[in-house]
């Protein structure tokens, strides 16, 4: 029974490069989590805030609650929109979702920050190139 104990304990403490290895796969994970995750975000983000200080008065936008309406007056916080004939509401800047692109003989579409059609399907990024969507 001595002997066993002996054979086990005397393996795990001779293994080289033991910490390295085991610090690859983490490395790795945070590579993909950060790749596929944490980078397209930032750069969502980024679009977002870049569209809401392009906003202009006159711009049609849609807010993160799905009222639709037109700005009359812009601050640096807050924007007043008009969403019916003389119902105004202030809106903060950062709760408007994407401004609205209107067509000649089509309906208002929503544009959302990556500058497409709310319809409309992107590549979905990394993996919808990869998977072909």
């Amino acid at each position: 029974m001595i002997d066993v104990a002996y054979a086990q304990g005397a393996g795990g403490a001779g293994a080289p490069g033991g910490g390295f290895s085991m610090l690859v796969p983490l490395l790795l994970m945070f590579a993909v989590f950060y790749f596929l995750l944490i980078r397209p975000q930032q750069k969502k983000q980024r679009r977002h805030q870049d569209m809401l200080k392009s906003l202009r008065v006159g711009d049609k936008v849609m807010t993160n609650g799905g009222i639709v309406g037109t700005i009359i007056e812009g601050g640096e916080q807050f924007v007043k929109l008009e969403i019916a004939d003389r119902v105004r509401v202030d809106v903060g800047r950062s709760y408007i979702a994407g401004k609205i692109v209107v067509k000649e003989g089509r309906e208002a579409e929503p544009v959302t920050p990556e500058g497409q059609a709310a319809g409309q399907r992107g590549g979905g990024g990394f993996l919808g190139k990869l998977f072909g969507k």
